[in-house]
């Protein structure tokens, strides 16, 4: 098992979420923390909950020229995970226009594709590269036509990528549903129902906390044996 202590993990989407989340869990393990986000504000704030030596850049994902340039700023490093992803917006494809279904796929997957595009060449050896998915994939509803389309075209990636770029290990994590900023959309009454009307339906009778997922994030990073593959951690979605 690799200890973290002093490895340099980027976290792109690191200031809110499970990003943040597991940016707090590596800092706390002795990783040294560089997060990423749009939004300065956000990165300090969260900066004040990682560490003191954690750093922050702002920058947009969806720029080809400002991730080129944040990976030449940091230099080389050990681990990238890639976290970002806007609100979720649930839309069936009759009501759903082609711009807007191609501007879903501007972070959650053009965004890692640039990530790991400008990073392989400076991740050290024995490092590696997490991406995040998702159950829609595998368990998708209705409206979750582009939800599913982007988790499954992630998956197929990771696993490309982990051909492509070896020996860096490339997985991805696949999480159900996790209280966290991204169903900021909805109301907080609606969001609350949503998360008991899910979770009691789940063997674990809850959904997951950013937390939970963390925990698999760093369980890829230490481990030296896996590539290619999709963690799912759902609270048993996928069995229900």
């Amino acid at each position: 098992m690799e200890n973290l202590k002093g490895k340099k993990v980027v976290i792109i989407g690191g200031s809110s979420g499970i990003g943040l989340a597991t940016a707090k869990s590596i800092a706390s393990k002795g990783g040294n923390v560089i997060i990423v986000s749009s939004n300065q504000g956000r990165i300090d704030k969260a900066l004040q909950e990682i560490s003191a030596e954690s750093i922050g850049y702002a920058v947009d994902v969806t720029n080809e020229i400002q991730v080129k340039n944040l990976f030449e700023k940091i230099g080389s490093f050990d681990h990238l995970i890639f976290t970002a992803g806007e609100n979720l917006i649930l839309s069936n494809v009759e009501d759903t226009t082609l711009e807007d279904a191609r501007n879903y796929f501007n972070i959650r997957y053009w965004g890692a594709f640039a990530a790991v595009k400008y990073a392989a060449k400076f991740i050290n050896p024995k490092g590696s590269i997490v991406l995040t998915s998702g159950i829609a994939s595998n368990r998708p509803n209705k409206g979750w036509a582009l939800g599913a389309s982007i988790c499954a075209a992630m998956e197929g990636f990771t696993r490309a990528m982990a051909m492509e770029l070896a020996p860096i290990r490339v997985n991805i994590v696949s999480p159900g549903v996790v209280k966290t900023e991204l169903w900021g959309g909805m109301s907080e009454s609606d969001r609350e129902a949503m998360y008991a009307n899910i979770g009691n339906a789940l063997p674990v009778i809850r959904v997951g906390e950013a937390e939970d997922i963390a925990k698999t994030f760093l369980y890829l990073l230490e481990q030296e044996y896996g590539t290619g593959q999709t963690l799912i951690i759902d609270g048993g979605t996928s069995l229900v």
